[in-house]
């Protein structure tokens, strides 16, 4: 049986300057383009359940941006991915959060993440949009705005009964009265490693097993270790398994995370088993990196399902 999707986290405004190199302290230097692009891990992941999700599952998101241009297109952009935005408040007193990225000629990158508007999304804000939750069968979260906002909204979530996702990212250590209204914990190698406190590593699947039980132990009910190119390991007390990448040309691995995350939000919502929707994810997730930018690079459910007929799971 399908149900809604509620996304709650960050949108952000990407500034990306191609610069030959970074320059010095005091130092300025002369830019080649700049490009402007709708981001933000939360509005990231509510386009990428949007385009992923089918007829059935509404998609809504909770957030702040500010009553700026930089609002106006991210909130144009949501929308535009099917994504419903009446839980997204414009702040007349705080600019839409931004990340401004310097990317040089050699690929190096410098960010610097101004939160803006995400920063002032409240427990307040989450109670007064639960209503919102009655419509759901998924909570969506990230770690891009105030924690305890993501813990109310995780623990409103657990007493509604709904499947709780959260994306650890950007990675930081989370207690333990965050972590048992988990229901799904979704990190990366790098994340995985700084929940638990250890020096990130590339992971064999057996390291990401034996990581993913580790995190279990922390709290939530399942793990999801997300591992690239590799793919992605499932484990929870009673179930474990590696679902494979799949074989495609990288070119930008911006957001293939999220898009991970928002496909995984459309399979469960829809009624996915966890093991195909695990699949589903993964496909998503490596059609993204075959293309430039972040919610640019967020396929189709059309593309997603053509990818898996032409692989089928052994």
């Amino acid at each position: 049986m399908a149900g809604g999707i509620l996304v709650i986290g960050s949108l952000n405004c990407d500034y990306v300057a191609t610069v030959p190199r970074m320059p010095a302290p005091g130092e300025t230097i002369t830019g080649d383009h700049l490009e402007i692009h709708p981001g933000g891990k939360g509005a990231n992941q509510a386009v990428a359940a949007g385009r992923m999700a089918d007829a059935s599952v509404e998609v809504h998101m909770l957030g702040c941006v500010g009553r700026d241009a930089a609002g106006a297109l991210l909130l144009d952009s949501v929308r535009r991915a099917g994504v419903e935005t009446a839980g997204i408040r414009e702040l007349d007193d705080a600019p839409t959060g931004s990340a401004l990225i310097w990317v040089t000629d050699s690929g190096q990158n410098s960010i610097v993440v101004i939160p803006g508007a995400n920063a002032l999304l409240s427990p307040d804000d989450i109670r007064a949009q639960e209503a919102l939750y009655w419509k759901t069968r998924v909570a969506l979260l990230q770690l891009e705005t105030p924690l305890d906002t993501v813990g109310a909204a995780l623990e409103l979530g657990r007493q509604r009964r709904l499947i709780t996702i959260l994306d650890p990212a950007p990675a930081q250590p989370l207690p333990y009265e965050i972590l048992q209204h988990v229901d799904l914990l979704t990190p990366n190698e790098t994340e995985a490693a700084l929940l638990l406190r250890e020096t990130p590593r590339a992971l064999t699947i057996d390291d990401a097993y034996s990581m993913g039980q580790r995190l279990l132990d922390l709290g939530p009910r399942s793990v999801i270790v997300k591992l690239g190119a590799e793919g992605a390991v499932f484990l929870n007390r009673l179930q474990r398994f590696h679902e494979p990448g799949f074989a495609v040309r990288a070119v930008d691995t911006t957001a293939a995370g999220d898009t991970f995350n928002g496909a995984l939000a459309a399979a469960i919502a829809e009624g996915m088993d966890i093991q195909p929707a695990v699949r589903f994810a993964c496909a998503a997730a490596a059609l993204s990196v075959t293309r430039r930018g972040a919610q640019p690079s967020v396929p189709s459910r059309e593309d997603t399902d053509a990818l898996l007929r032409a692989n089928p799971a052994s």
